[in-house]
């Protein structure tokens, strides 16, 4: 039998009834049950996070038209040496900060799996990061680090803290007329040195698969891949809202 989870949060952002997945694997027995409990609760959209190297599940998720929207790139290091020293225009958020970095998070995180699968509007997706920054600088995240230039924020990054000794990264962004200056490596810096100061053995981020750049970044800062899952969007057709 498969364990389904109705998401409230996502039900009431995006009005519809949103649930996911809570095994990474699917047998033939586990897929009809999921699927029933869906059509049985009005589910409109159903996430499964699966683990990529099972060939069974892929093929049922296939089989049953599940989308493959996202490739989810897990990537960790450990704290201590050669880390590169952030650059002093980094800093704590600031009250100041919250409309640019609303604006910055409207139109910077369009690599995601919800920007990929079309039956979600793209203003929608480009509210879902504005909500998803509001909630970090909010209190959700235990740190937003700020890169500033010409006296206005330029960039962010999330931080999150945990008994496990593990910081991870949340959100990333870099405002798109201050790319290419290494800003996003300044960031990451910055988020390492935060993790080290508040007793974190170990730093974890998560990217998309297609998020070249940004892989790139997490691999020159010491990162290495851990793990590779794999995204599904299952659709159902209903006229009930969330």
């Amino acid at each position: 039998m498969a364990h389904c989870e109705f998401l409230a949060w996502d039900s009431q952002f995006f009005g519809l009834r949103i649930a996911r997945l809570t095994e990474p694997r699917l047998t033939s027995g586990s897929v009809a049950s999921a699927l029933r409990w869906c059509r049985a609760n009005q589910i409109g959209c159903l996430y499964f996070l699966a683990d990529s190297d099972d060939a069974e599940t892929v093929r049922l998720a296939q089989v049953n038209a599940f989308q493959l929207v996202d490739i989810r790139l897990t990537l960790e290091r450990r704290l201590g040496g050669g880390i590169a020293s952030p650059a002093p225009a980094v800093r704590p958020f600031q009250a100041a900060d919250a409309a640019g970095l609303r604006a910055i998070a409207r139109v910077s995180h369009r690599d995601s799996r919800f920007y990929y699968d079309a039956q979600f509007a793209r203003p929608q997706c480009d509210a879902l990061y504005v909500a998803w920054i509001e909630r970090s600088f909010g209190g959700w995240a235990d740190a937003v680090l700020v890169a500033e230039c010409d006296d206005a924020p330029a960039g962010y990054i999330s931080c999150h803290l945990a008994p496990s000794r593990v910081g991870s990264i949340g959100l990333v962004a870099v405002a798109q007329e201050y790319r290419r200056r290494g800003l996003g490596r300044q960031l990451v810096a910055a988020a390492l040195e935060y993790f080290g100061q508040n007793g974190m053995q170990q730093a974890s981020v998560v990217t998309q698969g297609r998020n070249i750049g940004s892989q790139r970044i997490y691999q020159r800062c010491g990162f290495l891949a851990q793990s590779v899952q794999l995204w599904y969007h299952c659709w159902f057709k209903t006229d009930t809202p969330a």
